[in-house]
């Protein structure tokens, strides 16, 4: 297994495809991206955040690009108005279904973690959440939080010292895990 790394630009587009790989199938994915060009919709919109998250966050891959995961801080901006209409325009007649159901929160967010199926069972998901986390501690960050639609997740994250902190039920999706690690700082120091 190769030791994640801090992101350069040259390797946003195959991260990029790495997570429209990982994220091909997930429910949340599959809700707020329309069926049509479905593939290449999540490609563009895997490129669009990960370059946002790399001027503004960390974003970390492992030597290989098979994981990448991306975290942003409390002060990092909205994406620039073009990356917006791109935005709007990938999610269609979806974009009502992104909502802003996210509690308030003042601490980083793990906006992405991801691994290519064919690479997943090597643990290169958690070695991506030790690494992401303690340089989010590094940076200063106290708590981080994140959401996932995908149940599994959950115990991944909890082996991670994140809980859940709520959950939300779409009548026509599927339901969102609110999770967050309290102190990143005294995670990182037992890991």
């Amino acid at each position: 297994m190769s030791d994640p790394r801090l992101a350069s630009p040259d390797d946003l587009a195959p991260a990029a495809e790495t997570l429209a790989r990982a994220f091909a199938d997930y429910p949340w994915t599959r809700h707020v991206i329309p069926e049509e060009g479905y593939a290449e919709r999540l490609l563009t919109l895997q490129q669009l955040y990960l370059e946002h998250a790399l001027r503004h966050g960390i974003v970390a891959v492992t030597e290989d690009r098979d994981g990448v995961i991306a975290l942003l801080p409390p002060d990092a901006p909205d994406p620039d108005d073009a990356a917006v209409e791109q935005i709007v325009a990938l999610h269609g007649d979806r974009i009502g279904r992104l909502g802003d159901g996210s509690p308030p929160h003042d601490g980083w967010s793990l906006e992405t973690v991801g691994v290519r199926p064919a690479a997943q069972g090597r643990r290169l998901g958690s070695a991506l959440i030790v690494f992401a986390l303690a340089e989010a501690a590094r940076r200063g960050a106290r708590a981080v939080r994140l959401e996932t639609s995908d149940e599994r997740n959950v115990r991944l994250y909890e082996r991670h010292g994140f809980h859940v902190t709520g959950r939300r039920d779409h009548p026509d999706g599927p339901p969102v895990w609110d999770m967050e690690v309290d102190d990143v700082d005294a995670l990182t120091r037992t890991t």
